[in-house]
């Protein structure tokens, strides 16, 4: 007669294996929030939006944060010199302490300064020369081919962003382009890929500042 043996217990689940399901998940959940758009709220299309420090006098050079700028006033050689762009937009001027400059071209802030002197000399004259204009810093995020923070010429548009980060993945949303720009008013402003790199409107013309944000969904 042979010998009972009882039936056998259930193999315990390897801890490896339950290790792995755990990490399949948890990559399926970050795959999906990544695939998920950018950021969410409110926004303005770029032909709606009106520049809350646009140039007050004409075209030119817009100046930003860490630019070099020689500041002549004429015939007083103390209130003259050379004053780089803080990182708060502000210069130190004799008399006139911290004033805000990023913005303004130069020949806007000339006039601002004279303004602003009349109060200690009559009839001021001054110009602004940019010696040293700093590279912008911008981050191109989302769908495009290396996204990243990138150094591009002065006066570089959307565009120059776009091209720097190896251009829109073939399956972008080419009218879901943001330029996330902050500030006192914080603005998401939103355009298409067609309007960015076409004609002379509004998407195609803004100029990019330090700082700002390019989103491409």
């Amino acid at each position: 007669m042979g010998r009972y043996l009882p039936p056998a217990a259930p193999l315990p689940r390897p801890r490896r294996l339950r290790r792995l399901g755990f990490i399949f998940i948890l990559g399926l959940g970050l795959a999906g929030a990544a695939c998920a758009p950018a950021l969410r709220g409110p926004f303005v299309w770029v032909d709606e939006w009106q520049e809350t420090a646009a140039p007050k006098n004409g075209e030119g050079y817009v100046i930003g944060v860490g630019d070099l700028l020689d500041v002549q006033v004429w015939d007083q050689e103390k209130m003259s010199g050379r004053v780089r762009v803080r990182s708060d937009g502000r210069i130190s001027v004799p008399f006139l302490n911290d004033v805000p400059v990023v913005g303004m071209t130069p020949v806007t802030l000339a006039r601002d300064l004279e303004k602003r002197l009349r109060e200690f000399i009559v009839t001021p004259q001054v110009t602004v020369v940019v010696e040293e204009a700093k590279p912008l810093s911008v981050s191109v995020l989302g769908q495009v081919g290396q996204p990243g923070l990138y150094n591009l010429d002065a006066g570089a548009r959307v565009a120059q962003a776009l091209a720097a980060a190896g251009g829109l993945k073939d399956f972008a949303h080419k009218d879901r382009i943001f330029l996330l720009r902050g500030g006192d008013k914080p603005a998401r402003i939103r355009m298409t890929y067609e309007a960015v790199t076409e004609g002379d409107g509004p998407a195609a013309s803004l100029r990019l500042r330090s700082g700002d944000v390019v989103v491409v969904e």
